[in-house]
């Protein structure tokens, strides 16, 4: 049995629990084919970067895939046939990851409150008095002349 990684994206204007049921009906097509899905995550509402078929935003969902190709094909099939799907990608991995992915723990990250003086901070230091560098830059243009 080989290893698959497949990623959907279902409209944006239908629930959680619709695309939670979404998924466990693909899961249960793969392990009708003799196929086991091992992982399942859902990401949540997110930012489409264009446009798909009129939607700014998708609910994203991976499935860890343990299965045979024609298991694949099956649930590939079911997806292009799904009006709530707006794309989906199947990728074939050497080997599937333990834990969360990247994508989930980049939302964790996101949710930790920001030191003051990081790189992305968002309370902007020359409320504090300090001039900006290009005002210092300009009044030196203005004192040279």
């Amino acid at each position: 049995m080989a290893f698959y990684e497949n990623v959907f994206i279902a409209r944006q204007d239908i629930s959680t629990a619709q695309v939670e049921a979404m998924a466990a009906q693909f899961t249960d097509i793969i392990k009708g084919q003799g196929g086991e899905v091992t992982k399942t995550e859902n990401w949540g509402l997110r930012n489409l970067t264009y446009r798909i078929k009129k939607n700014k935003k998708g609910h994203y969902v991976l499935l860890n895939i343990t299965a045979e190709g024609g298991a694949v094909a099956e649930l590939e099939r079911n997806m292009r046939i799904n009006e709530d799907i707006l794309r989906y990608m199947t990728v074939r991995v050497e080997a599937l990851e333990e834990g969360p992915s990247v994508m989930l723990q980049n939302k964790n990250r996101e949710d930790r409150p920001r030191r003051e003086g990081d790189r992305f901070d968002r309370g902007d230091r020359f409320d504090r008095g300090e001039r900006r560098p290009r005002d210092r830059d300009e009044a030196s243009v203005g004192e040279s002349e």
